[in-house]
């Protein structure tokens, strides 16, 4: 039986524990989406992590979704990046970053020159999100072109080799909550009639084409996807996600990925899940969904086989020396939401250790 804190493989490095810190969104990034000195005092608090995987982190300017995000396409964010990763390092630390373009999921006021919202179709979703002008409607967004497509998948390729220049061990894309992978791999979210759209097997190319893109980039061992089949979140629409998931699992098994990481929507989507984990034959990892806070009590999923290291995401936050508490089977602080957003917010730093 193997244990959550027994060692394991994943892109190319012996990672110390099977424990993951979660991708959340912080919106602490500063001018021109540079990452702080905030930033690095985060996430070094929680390199004992087996594995670290940041905030979204936008691979272009056009694929930022919220105010105070950081980006990977400028030199200036590489090199504050590179502060983060040294730090994570010398802390004992593995880090990969997420890369996540919002798609539709934005605003034109959080974007230069005229910029707007992009997707695969002229969707807007419905809801609304916050700007620095407050609560404001999604818009309808641009209609990628075929060129733009291509462009967009030659984005992610370069965001992620300015991650290995940054000096991350890796990068996760975001395929899951309605971002823009996942808006083309949801019918409710992609109407094309190209090649990019319609059938199951066109609905998914775009997902592999940035996955093979990125691998090819920086080495597939160096490279994760992230999706949550039949996730609603961000107003997708996915009435039958099984076998859309099967089939784009099915084309990147052959690549040897750093990992498969699924989020769960709902406890009874384990069945799902299962199913993803006996067909990709990589590292597993999972963000599980459990009736309850997920604490120690879900470590059982990496003892009977259902992932290979879990990730955790608010308890991580009020809880930044978390796999020691886990191992003793708490106490916990307990998370405050009002604390984790915001260039002044400090509780996430500020959360006692023991």
């Amino acid at each position: 039986m193997t244990s959550a804190f027994e060692p394991v493989h994943v892109a190319g490095a012996t990672l110390s524990n099977r424990i993951a810190l979660a991708p959340m969104t912080r919106s602490r990034a500063g001018q021109g989406g540079i990452a702080t000195g905030l930033v690095a005092e985060y996430y070094t608090q929680r390199a004992s992590a087996g594995l670290i995987i940041t905030e979204g982190i936008q691979p272009s300017v056009v694929g930022q979704g919220y105010p105070f995000t950081p980006g990977l396409h400028s030199a200036e964010q590489v090199a504050a990046w590179r502060e983060v990763t040294d730090s994570v390092h010398a802390a004992g630390g593995r880090i990969f970053a997420q890369l996540m373009h919002s798609g539709r999921i934005g605003h034109p006021s959080l974007l230069p020159d005229g910029l707007v919202p992009v997707a695969p179709s002229a969707v807007a979703a419905q809801g609304q999100l916050f700007t620095g002008d407050g609560m404001k409607d999604f818009v309808t967004p641009h209609e990628l072109t075929g060129a733009e497509v291509r462009q967009t998948v030659a984005d992610y390729a370069q965001a992620a080799r300015n991650a290995v220049e940054a000096g991350f061990d890796g990068v996760e894309l975001h395929g899951a909550n309605g971002y823009l992978i996942h808006q083309f791999l949801a019918p409710g979210s992609n109407l094309r009639t190209d090649e990019w759209g319609g059938p199951v097997e066109n609905r998914i190319r775009f997902a592999v084409e940035v996955v093979k893109a990125v691998a090819a980039a920086i080495g597939a061992e160096r490279t994760a996807l992230r999706v949550s089949p039949g996730n609603t979140y961000n107003d997708i629409s996915e009435p039958d996600p099984q076998p859309v998931y099967e089939a784009l699992v099915k084309e990147i098994d052959g690549l040897g990925l750093a990992y498969l990481h699924v989020l769960e929507h709902a406890p009874e989507a384990r069945e799902a899940t299962l199913t993803l984990r006996k067909q990709f034959s990589g590292p597993f990892v999972l963000n599980p969904a459990t009736e309850g806070p997920t604490d120690h009590r879900a470590l059982a999923l990496i003892e009977d086989g259902v992932a290979d290291l879990l990730a955790f995401g608010a308890l991580f936050l009020a809880n930044p020396d978390l796999p020691d508490r886990l191992r003793t089977e708490g106490p916990y602080n307990t998370p405050d939401p009002a604390t984790f957003f915001g260039g002044d917010a400090r509780g996430y730093t500020d959360y006692p250790t023991r």
